[in-house]
């Protein structure tokens, strides 16, 4: 759910599914060239993660390394992950959800494409979240704009 607006003392009426079909987009960003890449996955877990990582590994530019950062989901802190070698976990401190830029590119999604919808089948809620990443990544600058934070820029 998201909010609406709505004149003081209404109640609009919006869509609301009460099926547990359910579909996960895993995505990653990078703030600083406007790009990202994506998973959508039937499951979460480690084996979903892992599938995750190897893609985000595929998307890297030669020689770089990609920095991740991670809440405190379990399959973040697994031993069982497959950390490809370009990329480096970093682990957010307990209840800081704002120092994951991610979040608010998972709100944007939700206000801007996947809210008040009730799709029929588990493949329209697949091909609804890959339409919206794919909307999302042709913005590069509401990418940098979400994802960047003054106050992790390195001062020259």
């Amino acid at each position: 759910m998201t909010r609406i607006w709505a004149k003081r003392g209404s109640r609009p009426r919006a869509k609301r599914d009460r099926r547990f079909t359910w579909a996960y987009l895993f995505g990653a960003i990078c703030p600083a060239r406007g790009i990202g890449v994506a998973v959508v996955l039937p499951t979460v877990g480690i084996d979903a993660m892992n599938t995750h990582l190897a893609e985000i590994s595929q998307s890297i530019s030669i020689s770089a390394t990609a920095l991740l950062i991670l809440d405190g989901a379990g399959w973040h802190r697994s031993p069982k992950l497959v950390v490809p070698q370009n990329i480096v976990l970093i682990p957010l401190p307990p209840y800081a959800p704002e120092l994951n830029s991610v979040e608010n590119i998972w709100d944007y999604l939700r206000s801007n494409f996947l809210s008040h919808c009730v799709w029929d089948t588990y493949d329209a809620i697949v091909d609804a979240c890959c339409e919206a990443w794919k909307a999302l990544m042709a913005k590069s600058d509401i990418i940098t704009s979400i994802g960047s934070r003054d106050w992790a820029q390195v001062k020259t």
